[in-house]
């Protein structure tokens, strides 16, 4: 037997790849079955020529989309066209890190803006890179290539982010040999509209690639208000210092972070972006 990952999964058959990036169709044991085992694209898998043995531990695991063993996140976002969002980036990054996966912010577009919008925009985004890797980006003039292919190296990365943030442009920048239409990255990695989804991991730059139907909704389907909190590495920070231990940062008193938020070293946008994903948590936890 051998090690390798799945990367591919349709009707019951798995596809697995080992280091030297041999590709074999196999199938489980069929006392997997019996003991609730699921193995699901990500997964690293101890097989021979055709059966699955053994599934290995996961390091995380993700239910929509089915995928585990994910290293990090390259979170998409426009700089225009359409405009940056930073309620949207924060959104995505609460989801990522509540998921226990490394995030990457992308911004593209940024040919399109003038030297003082990205300026600007720059100085919005010096406070995101204290705890996070953030790339600047443009197809036009491949600025943030280098970093991007970097990244993406020898990792197993899930791409998601804003509509129309140019995710296909990115890739085919990264890849020419992709050829990705405008529109159509679903499509290309499993996910057209006429098919059967599925999750699938395709190899890019000695790495892979999933794109993610799951995280495209943000929807707080299991996470919990105490659980957002701590998805913001700058709050859980501030939150250690706050005189109660329960501390939402909402109307309690002695709240570091609304103390941080006053004095200008907690970007106001930021915090009220958290009350807002607060807020909606909680409104669908009612609602459902």
């Amino acid at each position: 037997m051998k090690k390798g990952r799945i990367i591919k999964l349709i009707g019951g058959l798995y596809t697995v790849v080992d280091d030297t990036r041999q590709l074999s169709v196999v199938k489980p044991r069929g006392v997997f079955r019996y003991r609730n085992l699921d193995p699901k694209v990500g997964d690293f898998v101890m097989y021979d020529e055709d059966t699955i043995h053994e599934l290995l531990p996961r390091f995380n695991d993700l239910n929509r989309p089915s995928i585990c063993n994910i290293d990090q996140a390259l979170l998409i976002s426009s700089s225009v066209e359409p405009d940056f969002s930073s309620l949207l980036l924060d959104k995505f990054l609460a989801m990522v890190e509540f998921n226990h996966i490394l995030p990457v912010i992308v911004i593209t577009k940024i040919d399109l803006l003038t030297e003082e919008q990205l300026s600007d925009l720059k100085s919005t985004l010096e406070y995101y890179q204290k705890y996070y890797k953030v790339i600047f980006f443009s197809t036009k003039t491949s600025v943030g290539l280098e970093e991007i292919k970097d990244v993406i190296k020898d990792k197993v990365n899930v791409l998601t982010g804003q509509t129309g943030a140019g995710k296909s442009s990115l890739l085919n920048t990264v890849d020419p040999t992709l050829n990705l239409a405008t529109n159509e990255i679903s499509k290309a990695l499993g996910r057209g509209k006429h098919t059967t989804r599925h999750v699938e991991l395709i190899p890019l730059v000695n790495g892979w690639i999933a794109d993610t139907p799951g995280f495209s909704k943000l929807e707080f389907y299991d996470m919990e208000d105490i659980q957002l909190k701590d998805s913001f590495p700058d709050l859980f920070q501030l939150g250690s210092h706050c005189r109660f231990n329960g501390c939402f940062h909402q109307t309690e008193p002695g709240c570091a972070v609304k103390q941080a938020v006053e004095e200008g070293t907690l970007p106001k946008e930021r915090y009220l972006n958290y009350i807002k994903l607060l807020e909606e948590i909680r409104s669908y936890k009612i609602k459902y």
